[in-house]
């Protein structure tokens, strides 16, 4: 077919318009039942033109442009910034720290029950430690220059400087005054070092790698370790949150966690910034810590030197590990960590030693056995460990269990975790290193391990208890235990998923808390929380130089809180072995005040004023002292309300 119509019923031809024409088949049916054809548009000459899009200037507004759809406008910076706002309350660190608080008020209580009035362990140590903070934080705002003059041990110089300052909390000492508010300016920096540490090891081991379960196991067992309960009446001691946060935070500058390396896209110098600021602040409360804390510090920084060179000439074609902003930060952070360290470390330096170094390590090194009894402080191991602690040198310092549950998670950790073998190793290796250290003297004597390291130190410095060491070996442990606790949720999770339908999931999840609640359970203590002497009112308006009987070595650390009122001088003070020999001297010449000989020697160090307390003077020396007649000894005596003031001159 060339030319001729198509002969199929259904084929379609042109009309004249140029539409399409169908060919309806014959029927039969009537002319009515058959389908109509459809016929389209017809086209009547030329196409019209389209609308204007915008209507002529000076017309009214088209009334229905309000129904047509509008783009949504985007949020302004108030809105996004109340966003962010609310999405960082529930956060993964934001909960963490409303965990780590409220943890903290719940395993040392009841320190908060009665903060006005009770202070946990004893009264004579965290009594010196509250007026260490009401001392640094007046004295800053009054008359910084004189911060290492204390008002007492008067007349001695830098007395500021006997023993850890804690001068890093002198912010909260520049609130409130007086002994009401030290006491509880102290007991909340005691639950909230607690919550710091709980904070700093998560942050930590998190960083490093281990998953959310894992990281709340380590970070309990860092902060409530058993052998920490000893040391509850040691705000210094306590207060070790700054180093696992320091190291979080710098490792997260720099991109690198244990279980995945380092990742140059992810540095950050900001976070290593505030590493370098948080070490900074940890070293100011004490070198006790914070010694040992800025040689771990030195190995890193070491480890920086000769390993990036080392990675660039391994991997040239590789980003760089340290961007110039990083090199600056890493530069300028330890400038400043080690400028203001040296600067509070001057006036340690001019203390008079408290005695041989060798001999106070000696004394204060625990033995191996020591590792596996708890202190008496503790509710789970205190009785059960009275005889092998009663063998012990010293039992404050030298009961260092870190937890028999976390001996057994780190121990397994070494046969399965999410550490590569190397990196237990490692780990392995740095626990031995650090046992060993913590030993002292008991291994080798020390000669090739503690004494070289600390020996040459000044005792002021608080380096010669090497107990003290254990917040390393907990750390370790913790990592270990991190490693197996995060390899179980993850076989638990893998299992729970291979099941159908999963309903040991659950079950499963349930399990992975249990070394947590066991953790938990180690970590319960049994810290007396004794009631604290109420200040005299003689307290409040006597000023110094003055003496305030009766003085022994405990009663005094509560006079030194006394004085928070006015911070007067005076010849009393306490703190562990510094100026013992003169302090013991002043109370063997003053044993029979009032006398000629006690009034003269009084008068040798400028002494004004004694006032005599005869509340505490029961059973004491100076029971009686206050009705002595005095009229012959050319000194005045006034009766106040509760005390004897005697004027020496």
């Amino acid at each position: 077919m060339t030319a001729e119509q198509p002969k199929h019923p259904t084929a379609t031809t042109q009309t004249k318009a140029g539409l399409p024409k169908t060919d309806a088949p014959k029927t039969d049916a009537p002319k009515a039942d058959q389908p109509k054809a459809v016929v389209g548009p017809q086209k009547t000459g030329k196409a019209k033109e389209p609308l204007p899009s915008e209507r002529p200037p000076g017309t009214p507004p088209d009334p229905w442009k309000a129904f047509a759809s509008t783009s949504e406008r985007p949020p302004g910076l108030l809105r996004r910034g109340m966003r962010r706002f609310f999405r960082s309350l529930i956060h993964e660190y934001a909960i963490v720290i409303y965990a780590g608080v409220l943890l903290a008020v719940a395993l040392t209580w009841p320190t908060l029950r009665y903060p006005l009035h009770t202070l946990p362990q004893d009264v004579w140590d965290p009594s010196r430690q509250a007026w260490q903070i009401a001392w640094s934080g007046h004295i800053l705002l009054t008359d910084p220059a004189r911060l290492w003059q204390s008002n007492a041990f008067f007349p001695l110089t830098d007395t500021f400087a006997f023993g850890n300052s804690l001068l890093g909390y002198a912010p909260f000492g520049m609130i409130g005054e007086g002994p009401a508010a030290a006491i509880l300016r102290y007991n909340i920096l005691f639950v909230l070092a607690h919550a710091l540490l709980t904070i700093g090891g998560y942050a930590l081991v998190r960083q490093l790698g281990a998953g959310r379960t894992g990281a709340a196991v380590a970070a309990v067992a860092i902060a409530y370790a058993p052998w920490r309960l000893a040391q509850e009446g040691h705000l210094d001691i306590i207060s070790a949150g700054g180093i696992p946060l320091a190291l979080a935070m710098l490792a997260r500058g720099h991109g690198w966690s244990l279980r995945r390396g380092l990742r140059p896209q992810a540095r950050d110098a900001r976070w290593a910034a505030a590493g370098w600021l948080v070490a900074t602040w940890q070293v100011s409360l004490g070198f006790s810590l914070g010694g040992p804390f800025l040689i771990v510090l030195g190995l890193i920084l070491l480890v920086l030197l000769l390993g990036v060179p080392i990675r660039r000439l391994r991997r040239p074609a590789e980003r760089p590990v340290l961007g110039w902003r990083l090199m600056l930060t890493d530069t300028l952070g330890p400038l400043f960590l080690a400028g203001v360290s040296g600067l509070i470390a001057i006036p340690y330096f001019r203390v008079p030693d408290s005695g041989p170094a060798g001999t106070e390590i000696a004394f204060f090194s625990p033995p191996l056995r020591s590792l596996l009894i708890g202190p008496a402080e503790s509710r789970i191991w205190g009785a059960p460990h009275d005889v092998p602690r009663s063998s012990l040198g010293w039992p404050a310092e030298m009961g260092l269990l870190p937890g028999f549950v976390l001996y057994a998670l780190a121990l397994a950790g070494l046969a399965f975790s999410i550490w590569t073998l190397r990196q237990r190793l490692l780990l392995l290796a740095a626990l031995a290193v650090t046992i060993v250290l913590t030993l002292g003297t008991n291994f080798y004597e020390g000669r090739w391990t503690y004494l070289p390291v600390f020996g040459h130190l000044p005792g002021s410095l608080g380096l010669r208890i090497p107990g003290r060491l254990m917040i390393w070996a907990t750390l370790l442990l913790a990592v270990l235990a991190a490693g197996a606790v995060a390899e179980f949720v993850r076989r638990a999770e893998h299992l729970s998923e291979q099941r159908i339908p999963p309903w040991p999931g659950p079950w499963l999840r349930l399990a992975t808390f249990v070394p947590l609640m066991l953790v938990l359970l180690e970590g319960w203590n049994a810290t007396a929380h004794p009631l604290v002497p109420a200040q005299p009112t003689a307290m409040r308006t006597v000023s110094g130089p003055m003496l305030v009987l009766p003085t022994t070595a405990l009663t005094d650390q509560t006079v030194m809180l006394w004085s928070t009122t006015r911070f007067q001088p005076m010849v009393n003070g306490t703190n562990g072995g510094f100026a013992a020999a003169r302090q013991a001297e002043l109370r063997r010449n003053v044993e029979a005040f009032p006398d000629a000989a006690s009034i003269d020697y009084l008068r040798s160090l400028n002494i004004d004023r004694v006032l005599l307390l005869r509340s505490q003077s029961a059973g004491t020396p100076w029971e009686r002292a206050g009705d002595i007649p005095v009229d012959a000894l050319n000194i005045r005596r006034e009766d106040l309300d509760d005390a004897v003031l005697f004027h020496l001159r």
